[in-house]
């Protein structure tokens, strides 16, 4: 039943015998019904990574004990293990940050309007006033936020608001939708693992602004979008999904700025996917996506 009520779990911790078994038979002994396991262990750091789904309506109890009790597995398995437990009966929620470019705005309230994705968006928050009709007429509040280009102040104050309004809706996700602005550490460090941008190149080439006129000018065949998380190096954050279209010497710059639109629209949408279902373990600068 694809809407039924699931606790997603995700474990990561140093790799060593008996893991798997330890966790399978926790669950078993609570009643626990798996519906869906999956496993990886990182032969280079010696990491183990798991994500596994049990049906809510298997366990006598709900997701605030069974968080308890698998801390305490979790725990015993190690002292620097990373694990959450997710309820999928509690709608997500995400606040989409905009410039002026509106296709993966548009490509993801279309998603949400159609059902296709679950998702409960909060706010938009634009430095532009652009993209403000399109969001109020899906009935989603839109914040304008100006920053100015040339006033280091006047951008730091701009921040601080953009965090106000973002933090006042808890979201599960910060989804940069071509926001087309450098966020400063401390706000990457307090949105880490939440935090999602597109960049409108195949990571990590052409990193930074005006990607299309760097593949244009160095005659490349392939270009491409990249989903990461955001973090203070700009675009070097961990990769979440890729994807890539052909192009050729007849391409303008504007075709490529075409085509590409395409793969971004796409890329951002699945990532964001993976990220809200709990797919997404990180572990330093990589991710493993179930």
């Amino acid at each position: 039943m694809p809407n039924e009520r699931r606790y997603v779990i995700r474990l990561g911790c140093p790799d060593r015998t008996g893991i798997v078994a330890r966790i399978a038979g926790f669950l078993a002994d609570a009643g626990g019904w798996i519906v869906e396991a999956s496993y990886h262990t990182d032969p280079e750091t010696n990491w183990f990574f798991t994500r596994q789904e049990v049906r809510a309506d298997s366990l006598a109890f709900e997701v605030d004990e069974l968080r308890a009790r698998f801390g305490a597995v979790a725990r015993e398995l190690s002292p620097a293990a990373d694990w959450s437990v997710v309820d999928t009966g509690v709608r997500r929620r995400v606040v989409i940050l905009v410039s002026k470019e509106g296709h993966c705005l548009y490509d993801l309230l279309g998603r949400v309007h159609s059902g296709e994705l679950d998702v409960d968006v909060r706010a938009v928050v634009g430095n532009h006033a652009d993209l403000a009709p399109i969001t109020r007429a899906h009935g989603i509040p839109f914040h304008h936020v100006p920053f100015p280009a040339a006033d280091a102040e006047g951008k730091a104050a701009a921040f601080a608001q953009l965090r106000q309004l973002v933090d006042a809706n808890t979201p599960d996700a910060i989804v940069l939708a071509r926001f087309m602005q450098v966020v400063p550490p401390e706000l990457c460090a307090d949105w880490a693992g939440r935090a999602l941008n597109i960049h409108h190149s195949f990571l990590p080439s052409f990193v930074g602004a005006r990607p299309y006129h760097q593949a244009h000018k160095r005659g490349v065949k392939l270009i491409g979008a990249t989903c990461h998380y955001v973090t203070a190096e700009l675009d070097q954050g961990p990769i979440v999904e890729q994807n890539v279209i052909r192009v050729d010497h007849k391409d303008s710059i504007a075709d490529m700025v075409r085509k590409g639109r395409d793969i971004e629209k796409v890329v951002l949408a699945r990532g964001l996917r993976a990220h809200l279902e709990g797919r997404i373990l990180l572990h330093g600068n990589k991710t493993v996506v179930f």
